[in-house]
């Protein structure tokens, strides 16, 4: 088929057929334009737009009626230079836009190419606002951002925080680094994307930072007092650069994206202040999956009032960490704040004629006065080995991150009988099973009986906010399903979460439950006799000891929480 008949040929639809109908371009001409877009890979409006001989004002027209985009004068705008400073001048002259304002959480763009999606993708990434495109005639456009990048002063662009200009990262040297990655691992706005992501973590108090990588689109989360929430929808196309940066920040190496690999990254915000970052990459289907847990060093010197005890409760957490011997153990999943409730512990015994060691995967606390070790299965150093090594060393009290095996129990029961005190974690529902846990993993019942003085549950739910928690009017039928008693409801009043700018969504900070269980004399004879796990929760109920659920009703009656809140941590 000959030029001619292929343009004879083309059925003009779209903007061709508006641009025709409002006598912008002739037929013939919208056919010809048509054929070169699709020849030079390039838009149609893209191609009509490098088209001198057009009339800009007349391309936009058309573009706004067939892609419903308010067309603007960009002519009577004053600009500001804080918005436009939010994008960088390199987007601004590659895509032809312009920041012209901003409300709320929308920035409005002027763009003389609305069908460009990669632009407005972008400058959305870059701002993490939402991007509402406005459309101006192509050659007023380009005048207006030659005059205003003349004067503009884009020196931290859309990263206008004033921590962010001391921020360093402590790192190795580039021998990691692969030239087919250079490019990435150096590009300044993923540099600068990758840092206010963590900055921003840290100044609103978050947990963990979700790096996700799916088919189609890229998302960014953040856990919030124990909640995750998106923050950043990043171009799909940058999730390899965003991972090689956080790779280079955490030592580890760029080139291997088939195994998982763990790191740490000591984020510098001052010469006084720095924040430790955890890092585990995770090989998905579209990608490497990065999560960053954030390690806040003041955590160590949490006080035992801001745990969550009642007054019995820290009566008896006191008296068991006061001993001279026996171990204490702390209980719950993942993300239930057993690492806080030791090392506020390890703060009470922290003193200069106490010799303290803890063996972790990893340490995630970093407190002088205490000898820190951190666990390292490919060179042999395990929980059991590192416990061997701390009794040749005349400990006075040993923490151990977690009790994972027969072997590592055994030799903190042991540690425990020959004159230390063993703090310790373990992964289970209740106080109760922490005992059969034990029991399953074959160590003897007159050691589980004779050397833990306590048992620990917990779990963090959310506090209330106290500018706009509010009365929740329950009926009393209600309240009795849920756990109350007579006595209780007489006098009760629930809080239910509203939201306001001080909180999030209703809630500000987290709080502990906790059962505290010491072992008594009745119950040890129990575990002699075998016991199982519902025996042991009916002998803590016959000796007043409330279990989580009840532990979590209190903070209900103080106005701390709310039923609601109780109910997603204590559900069975």
């Amino acid at each position: 088929m000959n030029a001619a008949m292929e343009k004879e040929s083309v059925t003009l639809s779209g903007l061709a057929r508006r641009l025709v109908t409002n006598g912008v371009l002739d037929e013939e001409k919208a056919r010809t334009t048509y054929l070169e877009s699709v020849e030079n890979g390039v838009s149609y409006i893209s191609h009509l737009l490098t088209d001198k001989t057009l009339d800009g004002y007349g391309i936009a027209v058309a573009a706004s009626q067939e892609f419903g985009v308010p067309l603007f004068n960009i002519t009577t705008t004053e600009l500001e230079p804080d918005v436009v400073n939010l994008v960088s001048p390199d987007l601004i002259q590659r895509h032809n836009v312009l920041p012209l304002y901003k409300r709320g959480g929308r920035l409005f763009v002027a763009v003389a190419d609305p069908t460009n999606l990669q632009a407005l993708d972008e400058i959305k990434f870059h701002t993490g606002l939402n991007i509402e495109p406005v459309l101006t005639a192509h050659d007023i456009l380009q005048v207006i951002i030659g005059k205003t990048l003349d004067g503009a002063d884009n020196s931290l662009g859309d990263l206008d925080d004033d921590d962010l200009s001391e921020l360093e990262t402590e790192a190795e040297s580039d021998q990691n680094m692969q030239e087919d990655t250079d490019a990435d691992i150096n590009d300044t706005p993923v540099v600068r994307f990758v840092n206010k992501i963590m900055l921003d973590a840290i100044k609103r108090g978050a947990s963990d930072i979700h790096f996700e990588p799916y088919e189609t689109s890229y998302r960014v989360r953040v856990r919030l007092d124990g909640i995750l929430q998106e923050v950043a929808h990043p171009p799909v196309n940058l999730g390899s650069r965003l991972t090689a940066r956080i790779k280079v920040m955490a030592q580890l190496d760029v080139s291997e994206r088939r195994i998982p690999q763990d790191g740490r990254i000591k984020l510098k915000l001052s010469k006084k202040r720095a924040v430790d970052f955890r890092v585990s990459t995770c090989p998905t289907l579209f990608g490497e999956k990065v999560v960053m847990r954030v390690l806040d060093p003041m955590a160590s010197h949490l006080g035992i009032d801001s745990l969550g005890f009642d007054e019995e409760q820290k009566e008896l957490f006191t008296a068991a960490i006061r001993q001279p011997n026996g171990m204490v153990l702390v209980t719950g999943p993942t993300g239930s704040g057993k690492t806080a409730t030791l090392y506020t512990a390890l703060n009470i015994l922290n003193t200069e004629d106490t010799n303290i060691c803890t063996a972790e995967d990893p340490a995630e606390i970093n407190m002088p006065g205490i000898n820190q070790v951190n666990i390292n299965t490919k060179t042999g150093l395990t929980f059991a080995s590192a416990l061997r090594s701390f009794l040749r060393q005349d400990p006075d009290i040993i923490m151990v991150g977690e009790i994972r095996d027969l072997e590592t129990a055994e030799i903190g029961i042991k540690a425990a009988q020959t004159g230390h005190l063993v703090l310790s974690t373990l992964h289970t529902n209740d106080a109760p099973k922490t005992l059969t846990r034990l029991l399953n993993m074959g160590v003897a019942s007159y050691n589980i009986a004779s050397t833990i003085s306590l048992i620990i549950a917990q779990r963090l739910v959310r506090r209330l906010c106290e500018h706009c928690k509010e009365p929740e009017d329950l009926p009393r039928e209600a309240l009795l399903k849920e756990g109350f008693s007579e006595d209780q409801i007489d006098d009760i009043t629930v809080y239910r979460p509203v939201g306001c700018d001080k909180c999030n969504n209703g809630y500000k900070g987290r709080l502990g439950i906790f059962q505290i269980m010491p072992i008594s004399e009745a119950m040890g004879r129990l575990i002699m006799k075998g016991g199982d796990a519902m025996q042991i929760a009916d002998q803590a109920r016959s000796e007043n000891i409330p279990d989580l659920r009840g532990a979590g009703l209190k903070k209900v009656i103080l106005g701390e929480t709310s039923l609601e809140e109780v109910n997603r941590v204590t559900k069975e």
